[in-house]
């Protein structure tokens, strides 16, 4: 409930400072984060959710649902935190701004309320003010996204002793899914590349082609709507000295990104520091190839860093970096803590490659060998 209260306390903030009087959310990443990892998500195909969230100025909660959804979300979702108005499917289907009249109705017919997805005519969308009041993880959030990386780099781990030289990567992604499934993980990205794919695609999905010497693995993993990302690399035989070398590169990027993420610093200075880490080991043309990752939480990535982002780094927020050479991946999911920051995806089975960034050691990914 304290969790609660602080998110409904940053989102009447947030009304006020817009001279507004309600905020209404239906989008299934804010709904996920509001209620502390509940799911308002059936089709999950579509952004929008099957229930909507009011907070209004005063403090007050609303949730709307029809007759098929409501007892759920009551019995599994918002509990008795939220007041219930609910409406049949059929009046649902034949308004669409049945939502929008209800919550006129508690409020008054011409109360400025904005959403977080376009919902209505008249009214407008705030994602973006939404999101910053998003980006500062909450202490219980904190443990549920170490949790969450726990897990997943143990799965990640589990799929290892899963693989067999020759697999398709189709079937190298249904090993990995059922893994992360194993501990209620949801792979909302799931990218598998055999051999020169590494090579010939950043965003490689995976394909009927055969694995025989290296794969890499990725994989966005979510559970209680927070989502942590990672990319794990792993040969048959040792590696040879272009895929080490590379991987070292990434390494030392991904090392220079975490010690310049600390509050305070912008998207855009933390796109220089990536830039400027590429060309220190000659691969300055690289980061043209593939974004470097950014801000993350209830999406894969709240920003990503490039030259003009003027997003400041918050406490309490997570990242994930992601910088890659052709042929190789870094990535990890990290949280911006008071003592530095902190990895969340951890795997221990993976080797570790060590880089010293202004005395700090960071450690990213190696290559496994298997």
């Amino acid at each position: 409930m304290a969790e609660l209260e602080e998110k409904t306390e940053r989102l009447v903030r947030m009304l006020a400072e817009n001279e507004l009087d309600a905020v209404v959310l239906n989008a299934q990443h804010n709904f996920a984060w509001l209620t502390g990892g509940g799911s308002n998500g059936v089709d999950l195909s579509r952004e929008n959710g099957v229930a909507s969230l009011m907070i209004a100025r005063d403090g007050r909660r609303t949730i709307f649902a029809n007759n098929i959804e409501m007892p759920r979300m009551l019995a599994e979702q918002v509990s008795g935190s939220f007041d219930p108005v609910e409406f049949s499917w059929q009046n649902e289907k034949a308004d669409g701004s049945i939502v929008l009249k209800h919550a006129r109705q508690i409020l008054r017919r011409d109360a400025r309320i904005a959403t977080d997805i376009p919902m209505f005519a008249d009214t407008s969308v705030i994602e973006g003010k939404i999101a910053a009041c998003r980006y500062r993880l909450t202490t219980e959030e904190q443990e549920r996204f170490r949790d969450l990386g726990r897990d997943a780099g143990v799965a990640m781990g589990n799929l290892v002793g899963k693989l067999e030289q020759g697999d398709m990567e189709v079937e190298i992604a249904e090993k990995l899914r059922h893994e992360l499934g194993k501990a209620g993980i949801l792979s909302v990205v799931t990218l598998v590349a055999a051999d020169e794919r590494i090579s010939h695609f950043r965003h490689p999905l995976p394909t009927t082609k055969r694995w025989q010497k290296t794969v890499l693995a990725v994989t966005c993993a979510k559970r209680h709507g927070l989502i942590a990302s990672m990319s794990r690399i792993i040969t048959i035989g040792e590696p040879d000295g272009e895929l080490k070398r590379k991987t070292e590169a990434a390494a030392y990027v991904n090392a220079a990104l975490l010690n310049a993420t600390r509050p305070g610093a912008t998207g855009g200075g933390l796109y220089k520091v990536a830039a400027d880490a590429y060309a220190a080991h000659g691969f300055a043309e690289d980061i043209n190839r593939h974004h470097q990752g950014g801000a993350a939480g209830y999406k894969t990535r709240d920003w990503v860093a490039h030259p003009q982002n003027a997003e400041i780094v918050q406490p309490d927020q997570a990242f994930a970096w992601n910088p890659s050479i052709t042929g190789t991946k870094v990535e990890d999911t990290t949280i911006v803590t008071a003592d530095g920051i902190e990895i969340v995806t951890p795997s221990p089975l993976f080797p570790q490659i060590e880089s010293i960034i202004d005395g700090r050691s960071y450690l990213s990914p190696g290559v496994l060998t298997f």
